[in-house]
């Protein structure tokens, strides 16, 4: 590990998406034997299940004219029609049954990829299929763990998905986009810590002997009711490459060790978070609060899903609005804060994950 040194501006230009990496393409309960259609990093996949239960992703466009394949329907054990002209595909992309002919075309193929079911989603692998190894899936385990409990949901985002990255790296915009919930201004007061490695990039943040602001005044109390009192606070923000970051949040009775790693007289929360890219302008961010107290509680499940819900809708506002921005001044250069060390790691990650691959599009002079 070692300390970020910052930079003085920041172009603005999108960057390209990394390719030989797993994206989350939906929830898993998302697909079924109905086709649906997704974009990911630019590609347009038919996502369904087999007959046994295997998600499959082909590109969304029959070989004879394109049509989409997500507007067709499941048939067979593992195939495909096509809704225009009725070719099927199996779940490998080779055509299997053409209308009134028996003889197939045997370049009749739709490109077939790699895919995983892991922690609640379906992750697909878009670049080299020979590297598409399951291991290298971000671990998300909380997500269906049974020492955590929680739920979350799919924002459709208008942005580019660097700026969602860069938005969860930093959370001392939370002082002043979410000011009503869990902003304060020992958010920007408190010290932090940036480390990284070759595929990771952790922020690290402890308030201390501070007021609970709302959302945690009431969390605390689901476990400790009627708790009064000063609390330590911390968000510990993980980015894995290139579009996962995992959130280690929570507060707990000032003083009590929570730094020291006793987090017993407190509440402890991950914010789950997969961004995955769409086009150079939008992106699918998929999200979910897990907590371990209170696991069998179904009321507090679906109080914190429906107030991470209102509070992330106020990221996508400004994330929308920046967005906006951005096309409008195209050459403008960002200029980065001290906290903006850690996105601007990220960056640089997302970078040679790009060069990796000879795709790089230069973001950080």
């Amino acid at each position: 590990m070692a300390e970020v040194r910052t930079q003085s501006s920041t172009t603005n230009k999108v960057l390209s998406y990394p390719l030989n990496v797993w994206y989350v393409a939906a929830w898993d309960k998302e697909v079924g034997r109905k086709p649906m259609p997704r974009t990911v990093a630019g590609r347009p996949l038919a996502l369904y299940r087999t007959e046994d239960g295997k998600a499959v992703a082909l590109a969304d466009a029959c070989w004879h004219r394109l049509a989409p394949l997500s507007m067709g329907k499941a048939v067979g054990k593992d195939g495909i029609q096509c809704p225009y002209h009725g070719i099927v595909y199996n779940s490998a992309g080779r055509c299997v049954s053409m209308p009134a002919q028996e003889t197939l075309n045997p370049s009749a193929t739709v490109p077939s990829f790699p895919v995983v079911e892991r922690h609640r989603f379906v992750w697909v692998w878009l670049g080299d299929p020979t590297k598409a190894d399951p291991a290298l899936v971000p671990d998300m385990h909380q997500m269906d763990s049974d020492q955590w409990a929680g739920d979350g949901e799919t924002i459709y985002a208008p942005c580019n998905f660097q700026l969602v990255l860069d938005n969860l790296m930093d959370l001392t915009h939370e002082e002043f986009v979410h000011a009503s919930s869990i902003g304060q201004e020992e958010l920007s007061e408190s010290d932090f810590t940036v480390t990284h490695d070759d595929g990771t990039v952790t922020v690290a943040r402890w308030m201390f002997n501070i007021d609970a602001p709302p959302f945690w005044l009431k969390n605390i109390r689901d476990k400790f009711p009627g708790f009064e009192g000063k609390v330590d606070r911390w968000q510990i923000i993980t980015f894995r490459s290139p579009s996962v970051i995992n959130i280690d949040v929570g507060v707990a009775k000032a003083g009590t060790g929570a730094f020291e790693g006793d987090r017993s007289q407190g509440v402890n929360g991950f914010v789950m978070n997969a961004i995955t890219p769409e086009s150079d302008t939008s992106c699918h961010y998929f999200w979910a609060f897990m907590r371990n107290y209170r696991l069998d509680s179904q009321l507090i499940t679906t109080q914190l899903r429906d107030s991470v819900h209102g509070v992330f809708g106020e990221d996508e506002a400004m994330l929308a609005a920046q967005q906006a921005a951005i096309d409008a001044n195209p050459d403008y250069e960002f200029y980065n804060l001290n906290i903006d060390a850690g996105g601007m790691w990220v960056r640089r990650l997302i970078e040679r994950q790009l060069e990796s691959e000879g795709r790089l599009v230069p973001v950080v002079q």
